[in-house]
């Protein structure tokens, strides 16, 4: 059985206040888009291990046990006593960008082995399990935009569609840790609601709507905020980081010609078609 998980970008990030288990509160809103891993998973009767994982398509570091595709199925082992599986994953959303690359590939893999193995587990159980694998897992399972607050976990869904907009995907060679990023941040109260804002047009979202991680993030690497710049000089309507980085995106009118942004090591993508009905 084969699946395609795909990436999310955040539409807005405020970070609002650190709570007494030193994890942070924060609002967001997930939004999911046509950029996508491949993992395939099959019964493995014959095999001598529990799991074999194949991966391919950028390099992936880490033991496999590492893994959070791994990890997913072992937790699933765990309560269900599934049968040995090989794995395949052939990664292409870039790691390290904020788009959630690797949650996406576990929530995939728990709806893969729901489905392949008919295990009966409901959409909230399912976040439930997810949740257990990572701060933005559980978002995956529903797959759809999403206002997030508390640590990123719960959620109510928003009424948007992007899909009359170009999107451009910059991924510079560099990575930023999320882990360090959390620990200079300072929380606070944002100045307008990202809850009216996601709902006011796309042309008002760069005076309303920020990412709070970009005031950390872009002194450290300027070239990431350079790569916003960059966007915003060829017209888009609204550019940010994703999540804590590195990734940059922008929204463009897709009357406007395919913006081409220079990018040294890295990569530039452009998605213009959505997978939305």
């Amino acid at each position: 059985m084969i699946t395609f998980p795909n990436a999310k970008i955040n539409l807005g990030l405020n970070i609002t206040g650190k709570r007494p288990d030193g994890y942070h509160n924060l609002e967001t809103v997930f939004y999911p888009i046509p950029l996508k891993d491949a993992l395939e998973v099959n019964p493995a009767a014959n095999s001598k291990n529990k799991f074999t994982f194949h991966p391919s398509g950028t390099v992936i570091d880490g033991k496999p046990e590492d893994n959070l595709v791994v990890k997913a199925y072992l937790m699933f082992d765990e309560i269900f006593h599934l049968p040995p599986v090989d794995i395949h994953l052939y990664k292409h959303i870039p790691s390290g960008a904020g788009m959630g690359g690797g949650s996406a590939d576990a929530a995939f893999m728990l709806k893969l082995l729901n489905d392949l193995f008919s295990l009966g587990l409901s959409i909230e159980e399912l976040e439930g399990h997810a949740a257990g694998l990572g701060a933005d897992c559980a978002f995956f399972i529903q797959n759809r935009a999403t206002f997030a607050e508390g640590t990123g976990h719960i959620f109510s869904p928003v009424s948007l569609s992007l899909k009359d907009y170009r999107l451009v995907v910059v991924k510079p060679d560099v990575s930023v840790s999320t882990k360090a990023a959390f620990a200079t941040i300072r929380p606070r109260k944002p100045v307008y609601s990202l809850k009216e804002t996601i709902t006011r047009p796309i042309t008002e979202w760069k005076e309303l709507m920020i990412n709070d991680f970009e005031e950390i993030v872009f002194p450290q690497y300027p070239e990431i905020g350079e790569i916003k710049e960059k966007l915003y000089q060829q017209g888009a309507l609204y550019a940010s980081m994703s999540g804590s980085g590195s990734s940059v995106f922008g929204l463009f009118d897709k009357q406007n010609p395919i913006p081409t942004v220079s990018v040294p090591d890295g990569r530039s993508i452009s998605l213009i078609d959505w997978d939305e009905k």
